[in-house]
């Protein structure tokens, strides 16, 4: 049996204040995570704007945004440096935007961190590269330590952060501890070893194993790009602590207080159970949740007609107008029959009825008015319309069941729900509209 229409579901979840967490100036960093492909970094960029014209001096981190968005800031394209996003913020606020540009990071790093002659031979080194470019886990890891800098720099006073769209919700925060793992783990120490042992005492101590062992890594991994390894092993000696040490300071000002996540999903199972799993795991992790951000919620404006009364009425008009005929008279055509007694119609009798009126009454400019003709192709298009309608009455009682099924197992979570639109947000009034119908927190017509 479908559910009513227009009803709200058994859980109704808390609804996510997001003016008042935007004007908590305890706020310093805003997290917007979730699957791929649910709007995050529609979201994130909405945020901003209303942040910065609610007086927040806001800097928006996003990971590989379309082109459009960039332009619909009225910025030509972003990079790794934040740019000022003009006419958005009101009073002292302001809006900064950039790019995660993750080698880019990496090489800042290497560059901040060693000298001169070693960060060029680092640079330069074929691993590296390879590594920088996109190693398991980098993006992530650059996206941390962004976080990291951007924070330091104590230029804003709201950072919100659009994290990358990981195969799994997960990867934002196990990608940086597995990549510092692997910098800062055993199998670099191997290969530090032979540099480490000073003298040739030292050298024909561990000959014989380091032979065996650099064998057995050529056959695996090549000769050449063994040695680039060790060269870059040798020259992110110093470096190596480092990593492990800034992704641990940035995972424990994720769990500080002043930070909050959003995350961020479509009303659809897949979407929603990752959802789920990120809630779960932030909890674990005693990080902040602020809330869930449903996106591309289906609303309809006449909701108090249901799929199923729609779908009858379109049979009926598709039938031969049997919504026109007399009680007890289902089976015989009655054209001339009016109803009788005081009884109020039915809201499918009156769908056709007020259909005809309005067709006799503004008749067609050639032809008879009221023709049978006439008469059948307003019937065609009032059936093809209601059922367009009891399709998207189907879409969103499914969508009511998903999101209800999220709210049983997470009823603490608020909820904000931001309608689905026709098109994509080109220009900052779509992004502004996004943030008004985010502080809402229902969609619009809902």
């Amino acid at each position: 049996m479908s559910e009513g229409v227009g009803t709200v579901g058994m859980d109704t979840p808390p609804r996510l204040a997001v003016d008042r967490l935007l004007d908590d100036r305890e706020t310093r960093i805003i997290v917007c995570c979730g699957a791929g492909g649910v709007g995050k970094t529609t979201t994130a960029a909405a945020l901003g704007v209303r942040a910065a014209g609610r007086g927040r001096k806001a800097v928006v981190l996003t990971i590989d945004p379309a082109r459009r968005l960039a332009q619909s800031m009225g910025i030509d394209s972003l990079d790794n440096t934040p740019r000022k996003v003009e006419t958005v913020g009101a009073g002292d606020g302001e809006l900064h935007a950039m790019m995660l540009d993750m080698k880019r990071t990496f090489d800042e790093i290497v560059e901040a961190h060693a000298d001169g002659e070693r960060a060029r031979a680092i640079l330069a080194n074929p691993f590296y590269q390879s590594l920088s470019a996109g190693f398991a886990g980098t993006q992530e890891y650059m996206a941390m330590e962004k976080l990291g800098q951007l924070r330091a720099r104590d230029d804003w006073d709201l950072i919100i952060v659009d994290t990358p769209p990981s195969r799994s919700a997960l990867d934002f925060l196990d990608a940086p501890k597995r990549l510092g793992s692997f910098l800062d783990g055993k199998f670099i120490r191997v290969l530090m070893a032979p540099a480490k042992v000073g003298g040739r005492a030292g050298m024909k101590f561990l000959n014989v194993g380091m032979s065996m062992m650099t064998g057995t890594l050529s056959k695996l991994m090549g000769a050449s790009l063994l040695k680039d390894v060790q060269t870059f092993v040798a020259a992110m000696d110093t470096m190596f602590g480092g990593f492990r040490t800034r992704a641990d300071a940035t995972f424990r000002l994720l769990q500080a207080p002043g930070t909050a996540f959003l995350v961020v999903a479509a009303p659809e199972a897949d979407a929603l159970r990752e959802a789920a799993y990120f809630v779960e795991r932030l909890a674990a992790e005693s990080m902040p949740l602020a809330g869930l951000v449903l996106n591309r919620v289906h609303v309809s404006g006449a909701d108090q007609l249901s799929a199923e009364r729609a779908l009858a009425a379109a049979e009926n008009l598709e039938e031969g107008g049997i919504v026109d005929q007399e009680s007890g008279k289902a089976g015989l055509r009655d054209p001339g029959a009016e109803p009788t007694g005081t009884t109020e119609t039915a809201p499918t009798e009156r769908t056709a009825q007020t259909t005809r009126t309005a067709q006799t009454a503004n008749p067609p400019e050639t032809g008879s008015p009221g023709t049978e003709g006439d008469t059948a192709v307003v019937d065609r298009i009032t059936a093809g319309l209601l059922r367009l309608h009891a399709e998207r009455m189907q879409v969103i009682a499914r969508e009511q069941r998903t999101r209800d099924r999220f709210t049983s197992l997470h009823p603490e979570v608020a909820v904000a729900e931001v309608a689905a639109l026709p098109g994509d947000v080109h220009d900052l009034a779509g992004l502004r509209a996004i943030g008004e119908r985010l502080a809402a927190g229902v969609p619009a017509g809902a």
